[in-house]
């Protein structure tokens, strides 16, 4: 399919809406996409005609819905390049995949004196669960700082990777300056050392195409919600020599094999991770964003994102006293400062004039720490945006900057 920026909006009912009698401008998509029409048809005919426990029972709904949720798996797996499906671990988003790791993996292998290495401009999803596992097993987090731009230190991380290092905790894409980690060299360097690389990829695989097995990446994490598909579904990627050496984690229905009062035996990976009756509406529903999305050329939707990305930031250069913090053309994120105004009074005057924007610390305070900012607006882009989106935005952003 030819991509067609009229013919794309038309799919998403939700932005034919007004806000305060103004078009609806949807710029958050970095904190949740919309959704194509194709995604809630198909959660509605799950839960109109297809409605079933999967691997469970035998009867005729079970077994379809069984197939269909085994064959998101399957989806998955060549969306990221994984060889195997089993290697894909269904969570409740990338939150919960991190965690998952975090108290399989690092609390299984890591020992006293061990490091764990996190650069200052993480999300907290990808911080506090490795303090939590570093109180409880006594390694230490060495903090990567960020230059002056926000973006990973590398020189810095270089010289402080030693063979002490067993983990290294990297976003793919930040949320709140879109930059692009070095996650190849970072993959390869940690390596060197013995070290096992996790990576969010809640941004990431929104903006990119990626292969898991040419990354050689250990794990890989990314939320359906920022991906066309529905809220509460997430994706653990294992690279496959690892997943044995991860414990079940949590116990129930589903992930055992037989269970007695003299012991129970678990189901072999991925099923023993995935205790308890599963988000079947959600995998189904993420499968077919991603079957969705295959019509496009990913080239043409980076385009088409670098494209409003660069106008947008040539409109907010040239307002006064209004600063960007950060600029990465490929992720469509940008957030910005204005001087002497709180972001939140900037995103209020947005938010009256129909321009939805995140505003705050973005889930990053060591970041905002860093920069020695309270907060930021973001505007983040999506596929589904246009220049009008672009227009009004700007409008917006010089009359809030006038009244402010």
């Amino acid at each position: 399919m030819t991509f067609d920026i009229d013919t794309v909006r038309a799919q998403f009912p939700f932005l034919a809406q007004e806000i305060n009698g103004y078009p609806l401008t949807y710029l958050d998509s970095a904190a949740t996409s919309q959704k194509p029409q194709v995604v809630i048809d198909t959660l509605a005919n799950y839960y109109r005609f297809e409605n079933a426990n999967v691997h469970r029972g035998s009867h005729h709904m079970t077994a379809q819905a069984t197939s269909r949720y085994e064959a998101a798996r399957d989806t998955v797996a060549q969306w990221i390049g994984a060889a195997h499906a089993d290697t894909i671990i269904w969570t409740r988003g990338t939150t919960e995949a991190i965690n998952l790791v975090a108290y399989t993996y690092a609390l299984k292998h890591l020992q006293a004196g061990d490091e764990i290495a996190i650069c200052e401009n993480e999300h907290h999803a990808n911080i506090v669960p490795w303090q939590l596992i570093a109180q409880q097993t006594g390694a230490n987090i060495i903090k990567i700082p960020v230059t002056a731009h926000g973006e990973f230190d590398w020189d810095y991380f270089q010289n402080v990777l030693t063979k002490r290092c067993k983990l290294v905790a990297v976003a793919h894409i930040t949320n709140v300056t879109g930059a692009r980690q070095p996650i190849e060299a970072i993959i390869h360097a940690a390596h060197d050392v013995g070290a096992k690389v996790m990576v969010d990829g809640a941004q990431g695989v929104v903006h990119e195409t990626v292969d898991v097995t040419q990354l050689d990446v250990d794990f890989y994490a990314f939320s359906g919600h920022k991906l066309y598909a529905p809220n509460g579904i997430g994706v653990l990627y294992v690279k496959p020599d690892i997943l044995p050496l991860m414990p079940v984690w949590q116990g129930g229905g589903k992930m055992v094999e037989r269970v007695s009062f003299a012991g129970t035996s678990f189901a072999p990976a991925p099923s023993c991770f995935e205790a308890g009756t599963p988000n079947v509406a959600g995998a189904i529903g993420l499968a077919a964003a991603m079957t969705w999305l295959k019509q496009f050329d990913y080239q043409d939707i980076k385009q088409h994102i670098a494209h409003l990305h660069h106008t947008l930031y040539e409109g907010l250069v040239a307002i006064d006293d209004l600063y960007i913090i950060g600029h990465q053309p490929g992720s469509g994120i940008i957030s910005f400062t204005m001087d002497g105004v709180h972001h939140h009074d900037i995103a209020t005057l947005l938010d009256q004039q129909g321009i939805v924007v995140r505003e705050g610390h973005h889930c990053a305070h060591p970041l905002m720490d860093a920069l020695d900012i309270s907060g930021t607006v973001r505007l983040s882009l999506s596929l589904y945006n246009n220049e009008a989106d672009i227009t009004r935005a700007l409008a917006a952003i010089k009359k809030a900057a006038d009244i402010l």
